[in-house]
């Protein structure tokens, strides 16, 4: 069994803001023992406008925000997994940006990351209208689960991934036993679904669900649900940030949960899902 954290916290355009969280979130995850923290959707920035997002979008390799992340890894040998955005061009900002998570590892490398899939397209009645797609790319791939050393086999999906069943089933395929869903959830659709999605998601797969979510108000336009939560492989709950969405500025917090193979294992081993593929198509 092996402790991992989860991070909540209010991104704002300011990516030296978001990192100065973040560091606080490291350093508590650290000292509390984590073998990995998770971050939110988005956590370098979350900007008020498509031309405020393609301005800070920065390669990887050169993002202040993501070179802060890897030398805190290194400094306290903890793993993190971190939503961030990426460019898609190599010489035309006009093109559109990536939503992506990144895996960093103990010493400070890259070594996974996932495009995310499905993008919120939504016109909310008396809430936001959101166009993600208005300057995001789609992703085209499930990418492949890895192994984090000592807690488990891990896939990676992002937000609004969590309305897609199909996704996830195909990351159990794979062989995942943690899938992850950093997120924004919007106020409206969390109060509605967000629970009840991550235990299906969880339920369906019996696999651990891990949902580090943004919390908050990020600016004028945009507030985010929080309520971070790990759901473990029958569907309960096992960690969660209960949070005031409608504060201003709340601080970051952290929640930990311990994730057991074993009971893992005796989930899928007493309650056996044999798909019945010549009935009907796997998806």
């Amino acid at each position: 069994m092996s402790l991992i954290a989860i991070g909540q916290l209010t991104s704002t355009s300011s990516l030296s803001h978001n990192l100065t969280q973040c560091r606080l979130l490291i350093s508590k995850a650290a000292s509390l023992g984590a073998k990995a923290l998770f971050l939110p959707e988005a956590t370098d920035y979350i900007a008020s406008s498509p031309s405020e997002s393609l301005s800070l979008c920065t390669p990887t390799n050169k993002s202040e925000f993501v070179t802060g992340l890897r030398l805190e890894a290194q400094k306290h040998k903890l793993p993190i997994h971190v939503g961030i955005h990426e460019p898609s061009w190599t010489d035309d900002p006009k093109k559109k940006i990536r939503n992506t998570v990144i895996w960093i590892d103990e010493n400070g490398h890259i070594v996974h990351t996932y495009q995310k899939v499905h993008l919120f397209d939504v016109d909310i009645a008396g809430g936001p209208v959101l166009k993600e797609s208005e300057v995001v790319e789609a992703g085209d791939k499930v990418q492949e689960v890895w192994e984090l050393e000592g807690v488990g086999r891990v896939g990676s999906l992002i937000c609004f991934d969590l309305r897609f069943p199909e996704i996830s089933l195909a990351l159990r395929r794979k062989g995942a036993e943690i899938i992850t869903y950093p997120s924004a959830f919007t106020v409206p659709t969390g109060k509605a679904h967000w629970e009840m999605l991550l235990r299906a998601r969880a339920i369906e797969t019996q696999s651990y669900v891990v949902a580090a979510a943004q919390v908050g108000r990020h600016n004028e336009k945009r507030v985010s649900y929080g309520h971070s939560m790990i759901v473990d492989p029958w569907g309960r709950i096992v960690a969660e940030i209960k949070n005031n969405d409608e504060e201003e500025h709340p601080e970051p917090e952290l929640a930990t949960a311990v994730i057991d193979r074993e009971l893992l294992a005796k989930v899928r081993r007493e309650m056996p899902l044999n798909r019945r593929t010549d009935v009907y198509p796997e998806v």
